[in-house]
């Protein structure tokens, strides 16, 4: 049943829909604008080259130029794909799942359209926010390559990766993001109308402040299909595969970090206490995990490892990403130090149980990781633990009697839906384009590497 209480603070980042226009339209913030052009470029740079240098590292060396080649393009696309007809469907219009084609090509979208905050009468440019999200689109296609890196076509990931953004990203950003926006709520009938009108989970009252859901637990799951779909790598279990350059992954878990305080502080839209807290938040949690792992690891193997460490720094950021906005600081210490032992366990206990290569740990970190942030962000948003709670648009405050309870069955829901879409839409892309082109390349081009079968370069001269 929906949500008949009150709307909860913001799902997320992004969960609004463009306003319409005002009699007084109000006039963007300059902080605002300045704030958000600057979270953009933080998320691109996590992208590329935080990503692509995060995972470069962690390959082999004859595979370093194609992991980076597949960040960097998977990324480009979505984005072009964004501005086709991604953020139409995502956040074009009402409806559980979809949204409409009337902004197709950013038909309509000008340097004076605005686009709704998460305070009344509020708003920053539109083109602000389409950018802002082209980026969390790129972001999260390009984590899924990770799973079966070192022998999937490049080809194959390109397809892949459009045909997953368009059936499996956007129909999820859209249920747990989207809504109408605070101005659309005036009494008690205008919310049920924004409520029939709104994304699945958001309407049930689902919490995601930045993208525990519709970025890691969806990348998560259609990396872990991939890499059981594509099977393993020639030698897997008996080669070492160790990475060739842990500096490089060093510098790349470095911009991730960051680039997140753009991609969670970004989400609360304006410059605000809420960018603050999520800013806090995402330095605490982040600090968190890297101890608990560090700690974890030391305890389990008898020596810490740089790995380990910078792993558990992105399995703590991955975790407040859906919290960042609404849980206090011990809160966040609190979800990064779950985050940490989780995802370590993630990689190396549960990865053996579900028997994938998965090679970058794609869903051991951000699958494993969205899981417990996105259950902890019910627990952790309590006000009586330091939360915000939820907050009603009726009564213009936050609503009393917080179930802590019943949130974490909103989220499980939630964690449920995300797992499921993305499990039946990426088995069903891989199989298709499997057909289509092919998924691997051959024996001979994985053994002697991607970078020179699949792009005619290498990463190192010798």
């Amino acid at each position: 049943m929906k949500t008949r209480s009150g709307l909860r603070t913001a799902a997320c980042a992004t969960g609004f829909a463009p306003l319409a226009a005002l009699a007084a339209a109000p006039v963007p913030d300059k902080s605002d604008v300045a704030w958000m052009s600057v979270a953009t470029l933080l998320v691109t740079m996590m992208t590329i080259p935080g990503l692509a240098m995060f995972y470069g590292g962690m390959v082999r060396a004859r595979n370093m130029l194609s992991i980076l080649m597949q960040v960097l393009v998977v990324f480009a696309l979505v984005v072009v794909l964004w501005a086709l007809y991604g953020y139409s469907l995502a956040f074009g219009g009402d409806g559980a799942f979809y949204g409409n084609l009337s902004k197709i090509f950013l038909h309509g979208i000008t340097a004076d359209s605005t686009a709704a905050t998460f305070t009344r009468g509020v708003v920053i440019p539109e083109l602000s926010f389409v950018a802002f999200q082209a980026t969390f689109a790129g972001i999260t296609c390009a984590l899924v390559v990770g799973a079966f890196a070192e022998r999937a076509r490049f080809a194959a990931v390109l397809l892949f990766s459009a045909l997953w953004f368009t059936f499996g990203y956007l129909p999820i950003a859209h249920a747990v993001w989207y809504w109408a926006g605070p101005d659309a709520i005036t009494d008690a009938g205008a919310l049920e109308a924004v409520l029939d009108g709104a994304g699945f989970m958001w309407a049930r009252g689902a919490l995601d402040f930045a993208g525990g859901t519709v970025v890691h637990i969806n990348a998560g799951v259609a990396g872990l299909v991939g890499a059981w779909v594509i099977g393993k790598r020639i030698g897997y279990g008996r080669e070492s595969m160790a990475p060739h350059s842990l500096v490089t992954t060093m510098i790349g878990a470095s911009l991730l970090w960051v680039g997140w305080f753009g991609f969670n502080a970004g989400s609360s839209l304006e410059a605000n206490g809420v960018a603050a807290l999520a800013f806090v938040n995402t330095l605490l949690a982040g600090a968190a995990a890297t101890v608990s792992w560090t700690l974890g690891e030391w305890l389990a193997k008898g020596r810490p490892s740089m790995l380990g460490a910078a792993s558990g720094a992105v399995a703590g950021l991955v975790a407040i990403t859906p919290a960042c906005g609404f849980v206090g600081p011990m809160g966040a210490l609190a979800i990064g130090l779950a985050a940490g032992m989780a995802c370590l366990w993630g990689v190396n206990g549960l990865k053996r149980l579900l028997g994938a290569d998965d090679s970058l740990d794609v869903f051991g970190v951000h699958g494993v990781g969205g899981i417990v942030g996105a259950l902890l962000t019910g627990v952790f948003a309590a006000p009586s633990l330091g939360g915000t709670g939820v907050f009603d648009y009726v009564a213009n405050a936050v609503a009393p009697g917080y179930s802590i309870v019943g949130q974490l069955w909103v989220q499980l829901q939630g964690v449920l839906l995300t797992i499921a879409w993305s499990a039946v839409v990426a088995w069903l892309a891989f199989r298709l384009v499997d057909r289509l082109v092919g998924l691997r390349v051959s024996e001979e081009d994985e053994r002697q590497g991607l970078d020179i079968s699949a792009h005619g370069e290498t990463a190192y001269h010798r």
